[in-house]
Formats: C-alpha cells, sequence, structure tokens
C-alpha cells in the first residue's frame, strides 16, 4: 500500500558537488555568503590566490582593477583569522588601502560575508568620527580596513595595537606610495609580529613597492592575473585634438551622453569650476576631490552608483577609490601625466569584461 502512494527514489539521480569556492578550502559560511550574493565562480586571481593564503603562505598579487582581488585576499584572511575573539584594541587582521573610499568599497564587500563567521570589522580613515573608531576599537575588532595615516594617529594615542596581527594585507601598494605613504606603511608593517602573513598587492612592483617586498615578505608566491578579458580587449581609445575655445563645448557634448561617464582633470578647483559650467547647460554631474568632506564624497558616489547622476567629475587621487561597475566612457578633459596615470584612470570602464571608450582631448601643443 505504502508503495503505492510513496514516490519512487531515484537511486541514480547524482549528488550536487563542491561549489568551485568550495574547492578552493573556504569555509561553508562564506560559501554560503557568497551564494547569497549570486557569486559562484572565482576569478581567476582568485582561484590562484585563496588556497596559498590558506596556507599561510606570503602572497604577492598583480591584478588590474575588475580582476576580483578585493575578494583573493579577503575571503581567506576572513577563514584564517576565524574562531578566535580579538581582545579590546588588538585586531588580527590589517588591510592598508591608499583613500577612504576604497576603504569603504573593501569593508562593503567583506563586512556581510564576515558577519556569517562572526567577524567584527572597522573603517579606520581620517574624515570620519575617530571617536567612534576608537569605541569599535576598544570593543574589539578583528579586521580594520584603514588608510595608514588615520591607523598610525590611533596607534601612537594607545588606542590600537598591531602586537596581535595575523594577517596583514596591503591593497593598491603603488597608489600609496605615490602618495607617500611608504614610510607609515613601513613603520606599520614594522610593529606586527614577525612570523604574521603578509599580502600585497600592487599594479607595478618597483621603486619603493619593491622595498616593501622585500623588507616584509618572506618568500612570496606571486600572482599576475589580468582581469577575465583585459580591458586592452574591451577598451576603445580616441585622442580628440580641440582648441581652447571649444574644449567645454565637446566635454559637455561628450558628458550628455548616456551612461556612466567619468571625466579626470588635473585640479580640485578644476572639478568644482567643471561642476558648475555643466550645470549651467542642464547636465548634472557629481564632483569627486579630496577637499570634500566624507559624508560628500559617500553621498556622491552613491548618487553615481545608484544613477541619479552619470557623470562624476575628479582628480586622479579621488578616483582611485572608485569601484563601480558599467561605466561606458572615461574622459580625460586634462590629459593623464603619464602612461602609469593613464592605465589607473582607463580601468575605471571595461571592468569584468565590460565594453568600455576612453577619450582624451588634447590641445595643439598637448599632441
Amino acid at each position: 500500500m505504502l508503495d503505492a502512494v510513496m514516490p519512487a527514489i531515484d537511486e541514480t539521480a547524482p549528488e550536487a558537488g563542491p561549489s568551485e569556492f568550495e574547492l578552493l578550502g573556504l569555509p561553508k559560511p562564506l560559501i554560503s555568503g557568497l551564494a547569497k550574493q549570486g557569486i559562484d565562480s572565482p576569478f581567476p586571481i582568485q582561484t590562484a590566490t585563496i588556497p596559498d593564503v590558506l596556507a599561510g603562505h606570503d602572497v604577492l598579487g598583480r591584478g588590474q582593477t575588475g580582476s576580483g582581488k578585493t575578494l583573493a585576499f579577503g575571503l581567506p584572511t576572513m577563514a584564517r583569522i576565524a574562531g578566535v575573539r580579538p581582545a579590546p584594541g588588538h585586531p588580527r587582521a590589517m588591510i592598508l588601502v591608499p583613500t577612504r573610499e576604497l576603504a569603504l568599497q573593501v569593508h562593503d564587500a567583506l563586512e556581510p560575508l564576515g558577519r556569517g563567521l562572526g567577524l567584527r570589522m572597522k573603517v579606520i580613515v581620517g574624515g570620519m568620527s575617530m571617536g567612534k573608531q576608537i569605541e569599535a576599537l576598544r570593543r574589539g575588532v578583528d579586521v580594520v580596513i584603514a588608510t595608514p595615516g588615520r591607523l598610525g594617529d590611533l596607534i601612537r594615542q594607545g588606542e590600537c595595537s598591531l602586537s596581535q596581527i595575523e594577517v596583514s594585507v596591503l591593497d593598491e601598494a603603488d597608489h600609496m606610495c605615490d602618495l607617500g605613504f611608504f614610510p607609515v606603511v613601513t613603520e606599520l608593517l614594522a610593529q606586527t609580529p614577525a612570523d604574521g602573513q603578509r599580502l600585497l598587492f600592487s599594479a607595478t612592483l618597483d621603486g619603493d613597492v619593491d622595498k616593501l617586498v622585500r623588507r616584509f615578505l618572506k618568500d612570496p608566491i606571486t600572482h599576475s592575473v589580468a582581469p577575465a578579458t583585459s580591458p586592452v580587449d574591451t577598451m576603445e581609445h580616441h585622442v580628440v585634438q580641440v582648441t581652447r575655445d571649444d574644449k567645454f563645448d565637446v566635454t559637455a557634448e561628450i558628458a550628455n551622453r548616456e551612461g556612466r561617464t567619468i571625466i579626470f582633470v588635473k585640479t580640485q578647483h578644476g572639478v568644482d569650476r567643471l561642476c558648475k559650467q555643466l550645470a549651467r547647460v542642464g547636465i548634472k554631474a557629481g564632483g569627486l576631490h579630496g577637499g570634500k568632506r566624507q559624508n560628500q564624497r559617500t553621498r556622491i558616489l552613491a548618487e553615481f552608483r545608484e544613477g541619479s547622476v552619470n557623470v562624476l567629475v575628479c582628480t586622479d587621487v579621488a578616483a582611485r577609490g572608485i569601484h563601480v561597475d558599467n561605466i561606458s566612457l572615461v574622459l580625460h578633459v586634462d590629459p593623464p601625466q603619464d602612461h602609469k596615470s593613464y592605465l589607473h584612470r582607463g580601468g575605471r570602464t571595461a571592468r569584468a569584461g565590460e565594453k568600455g571608450t576612453v577619450v582624451t582631448l588634447v590641445l595643439p601643443n598637448e599632441r
């Protein structure tokens, strides 16, 4: 009788195999968190890097914008430190980044996943409440995501110690050195345990970055992985010669197109001036530079990300923290100073295999 009402069991049906992230050795709470976000396949740099970090090796990573490097270092770092409660003022992992915006974006990418492991994170940057940062450190923080200057300040005040850091991460190390943070970064790393694990990610490995590698990384395993599709293959590059008289008209015409556009100028004053000029012709643009307060920068980035503003005007320094998908065009109103700056600017578009266009305006004497 039971056979008549019970469905037959197909004993030949295959069991679901482990996910690709599970095969890399990550714990189940992280895999579940990734699945909730619709992330089930690792990027190449994640496949290459995660097992080495989980095994305790120092890692030297070269990954361009859009290559997935935040999860490449973030996932195994969280897995390594999970399960032990931090002492007040003694974080167990340190992620150093060059800008406030990048710190906030790294936090937003990792914090929901870390919650599944019971980890607490705090962004430690200038331009935000130091009192709240001190309060969080006193309660106990597993991971600090910090710019070097503010973290150094809190250490000097006795509010934070790096003596229990197990994993140190330097993200965009080349940019940190470009901004003059090399002495502070050196000082911070020197305060971490000598046997701690160090992970360094950088677009270039010359100059001060090479000094950091030689001093602080022990037999690092190097991974140099481009995005799934290289931006060189998915970017169109155009140079447009303009006169001083028609430069703004060309800029406004490009800014008025459909799709997200980032416009680069040299100075903070230039950002503010161009935003006002665009507003006069009916184009709403957000301006981003180091002179703006953090709450202004956060609001402008949110408007750009959500699409209420489709044009972002910024300086080089401000733009290094921008990681927004679907940016279809980068416009250099003021040409970049060198090839490296051109690559970093252009890296805002053609992320993760998307198509993108880079346009550079040049005056006759700039060709």
